[in-house]
């Protein structure tokens, strides 16, 4: 393995931020939370759910701030590394993050959608360290699922041993 990938166990990041994965919930519709296929985990986008609720609804630049659309997408992107972790037998199965899309539902005349998506972003580097860097789309949206500020997708490369 590539030397700059081995670091501190995400599991061991992931304490020191103090978090911990959430629960995956279960679907409500016709589809899987995350599926593996060639050794990649793709997930379905995850929204700012803690316990089991949507935290907060609206569009971005309207009546959600782009600093709190922000934390948001961090909320929504821990949820996706928790299902791309159910499917690889824990954080340790996730050897890289790959691509990010950050979904982020925009009051029309508002353009920072990169900014609301480092939350994710800083994120999964602060959780993966070197393998938490990843290409990234940003993209402003009209509407999400359930009024959500923000919607997250991951892909990610799963450690040979955890597929």
């Amino acid at each position: 393995m590539n030397e700059e990938l081995q670091e501190v166990a995400a599991s061991t990041r992931l304490a020191e931020l103090g978090l911990e994965l959430p629960v995956v919930p279960t679907p409500v519709a016709a589809y899987l939370p995350a599926l593996v296929s060639a050794g990649q985990v793709f997930t379905a986008g995850q929204l700012p759910f803690v316990g089991g609720r949507l935290v907060e609804t609206g569009k971005v630049g309207a009546t959600v701030t782009p600093e709190r659309a922000a934390e948001l997408a961090r909320i929504a992107a821990l949820n996706a590394v928790a299902a791309a972790a159910s499917v690889v037998g824990g954080i340790e199965g996730i050897r890289r993050v790959v691509k990010l899309v950050v979904y982020v539902a925009s009051d029309p005349g508002f353009t920072g959608q990169p900014q609301v998506a480092n939350g994710a972003s800083e994120l999964l580097q602060q959780i993966f360290g070197l393998r938490g860097q990843h290409v990234r789309s940003a993209v402003g949206v009209a509407v999400l699922p359930l009024d959500s500020p923000v919607e997250v997708e991951l892909v990610v490369e799963a450690s040979a041993a955890s597929f």
